[in-house]
């Protein structure tokens, strides 16, 4: 009996290796990705050195950051300095445990997917709001507090948009979301809720135009500034582990998921599903860097007037109005 109970952990383990090194691979070559179309962008060329077409650049930066000193500021609470990073990349990587990458292929098709994706989201702030504390340095604590108060009043929009979804389809599990579009996209009918919902995720992961928490002109790096060599990269990590994480969320929710347009009759013994989840994150990782390459960063009283007086007014109008149309209707939407 207990042979099989760690033959079972085992197979766990190797579930969880599966789906996270890839994943930990995409995260490193989004890198190079947003360097390269950043430069088409403004004219420039970008990494070449290393690797064909510079594609190992995200290696060797890696390698350089690893191989410098850690420095810790002599008044820092060290503890929390060092668990931190650890916390806010624990908290993105969680998110990939139920992420479907076709017809059964997740590793826990949990009933309850979209509040355990919220909840993470939240509890990531933790992280960021630790490190800007514990490293007793002004800069960085300004930088931790601006992020807190992005992240909760951006959360609030996110869910309104993420339960106008869960009142069409009244699930919370991932791949029923999935199954309801088979006929048609959620964009197609839902796309002022896309709209708002996609200004929300650039807030929650710290991307421009909403990167106040990071505004290199005003408070160096923010909230990581004393952190450097792997606490740095760990940081680095969660940031675009997030950005790939919630691509992927915003292709399950608004563009079908692993589905392929009816049209489409794959006869081959080749899964097509996974590759077409992965194509359809693509276009969204590519929609991140695009805002990043063209809006310039908002001042953050803007960033705060954005979210209260006209983003989340918006999202709680559409979340009456599109139940009351189907009362109104008399339609049955699931």
């Amino acid at each position: 009996m207990l042979g099989i109970n760690y033959l079972t952990t085992f197979i766990s383990l190797i579930e969880v290796l599966i789906v996270l090194l890839p994943m930990l691979l995409g995260v490193a070559f989004m890198t190079i990705i947003e360097r390269k179309q950043l430069a088409a962008h403004q004219r420039r060329i970008g990494p070449t050195d290393v690797g064909i077409y510079g594609i190992l650049q995200p290696f060797a930066d890696a390698l350089k950051l690893i191989l410098k000193e850690t420095v810790i500021p002599s008044q820092a609470n060290k503890v929390l300095f060092y668990l931190s990073p650890v916390v806010t990349l624990i908290f993105s990587l969680l998110g990939w445990g139920i992420i479907p990458f076709g017809q059964g292929l997740v590793i826990s098709d949990f009933s309850m997917g979209i509040l355990y994706t919220l909840t993470l989201s939240s509890l990531g702030v933790y992280g960021i709001l630790f490190s800007g504390w514990s490293a007793n340095s002004k800069y960085a604590f300004l930088g931790s507090l601006r992020s807190s108060a992005a992240m909760i009043s951006y959360e609030l929009v996110l869910s309104s948009a993420i339960l106008i979804i869960i009142i069409l389809t009244g699930s919370f599990n991932f791949t029923k979301i999935i199954e309801h579009q088979q006929s048609v996209w959620f964009i197609i009918p839902l796309l002022p809720v896309f709209i708002f919902y996609f200004i929300s995720i650039l807030a929650e992961t710290s991307r421009t135009p909403f990167d106040l928490q990071e505004a290199e002109s005003e408070l160096v790096a923010g909230f990581f500034t004393e952190h450097s060599s792997v606490p740095f990269v760990f940081f680095f990590l969660a940031e675009y582990s997030s950005i790939v994480l919630f691509s992927s969320i915003t292709a399950i929710l608004f563009l079908g998921g692993y589905n392929l347009p009816e049209i489409f009759i794959n006869n081959s013994i080749v899964n097509l599903q996974s590759i077409v989840l992965g194509l359809k994150t693509c276009i969204f990782c590519f929609m991140f860097v695009l805002f990043r390459a063209t809006l310039p960063r908002l001042r953050y009283d803007a960033l705060i007037e954005l979210c209260w007086i006209y983003l989340l007014p918006f999202a709680i109008a559409l979340l009456i109005f599109i139940p009351s149309l189907f009362l109104a209707f008399d339609i049955t939407p699931y």
